[in-house]
């Protein structure tokens, strides 16, 4: 990938950040740490990767990305303002009574919301599923799905992955967003999940370590010819980046920022 494409996935992340923590600010609630941790791959995948056309959203044939982790909503409204799926003005209604944009993502307010997520474990068998009919159907459409890595404590995941391996789902790419932190504490703390490289092998799938803030990496992974199996790609992330005083930092799980904290945000991402 070219470095005006890495400059302007850079551009696009860097203003749905800020409008991210605009959004959250206003509304008073969110989970912008863990928003923020997961924006780069949403930006790789629609902007680089996906054919997913914004205009016409509902194409039989378009591929699917379904945001398990559902609490990071935020990231994945203001992607779709950015994709012009919403109107930029509709992000003011964030968590207001009635409003399309819930706290998670709900597939029968929000079109191109692939899946209502939120209870988590959830998302990963839906798209094993959406996988599998793409499978039967003979269709080249590919499905991706974003978890996040406290969400692998669930076992409905590792159900979901092993009917992938059995299928030979070559079309269907797990996500792991793997911050390494939840709410109120680490993974590694709470049902440590190493060696996730080789559990997720043991599994039957094609298992990749990749850098989920680096556009480059993260678009050579996700572009790569099918292997006949389905894919999980550990995408190292970090909670809060690239916030100096959020990065890394649990608090930043559902911790909105003050308008000092916000001006701050701000500064540090600079004009998108």
């Amino acid at each position: 990938m070219d470095e005006g494409m890495v400059d302007r996935l850079a551009g696009i992340a860097r203003a749905i950040r800020r409008r991210d923590a605009e959004m959250i600010h206003r509304a008073g609630q969110g989970h912008i740490g863990g928003d923020y941790s997961v924006i780069d791959i949403l930006v790789a995948l629609y902007f680089a990767v996906m054919d997913f056309d914004p205009a016409d959203p509902q194409n039989p044939q378009r591929d699917r990305l379904v945001l398990s982790k559902g609490h990071a909503a935020g990231a994945l409204y203001t992607t779709f303002a950015a994709l012009g799926l919403i109107p930029e003005a509709e992000l003011d209604t964030f968590m207001t009574p009635e409003a399309r944009l819930n706290g998670h993502p709900a597939k029968t307010k929000l079109v191109g919301v692939e899946a209502s997520t939120g209870p988590l474990g959830h998302g990963l068998p839906i798209a094993t599923g959406m996988a599998m009919g793409a499978h039967f159907d003979g269709s080249p459409r590919r499905t991706f799905v974003i978890v996040g890595d406290g969400e692998l404590e669930e076992g409905s995941n590792w159900e979901a992955m092993m009917t992938a391996a059995h299928y030979a789902l070559e079309n269907l790419t797990v996500v792991a967003d793997r911050n390494g932190l939840q709410q109120g504490a680490t993974t590694a703390d709470t049902t440590a999940l190493a060696p996730l490289h080789e559990k997720a092998a043991a599994f039957g799938f094609e298992v990749t370590r990749v850098n989920g803030h680096d556009y480059s990496a993260l678009v050579e992974t996700f572009t790569r010819p099918p292997c006949g199996k389905p894919r999980f790609v550990i995408a190292d992330t970090v909670k809060g980046y690239p916030i100096s005083f959020m990065s890394g930092k649990i608090a930043w799980h559902h911790k909105v920022p003050n308008s000092q904290e916000l001006a701050a945000i701000l500064d540090e991402l600079g004009e998108p």
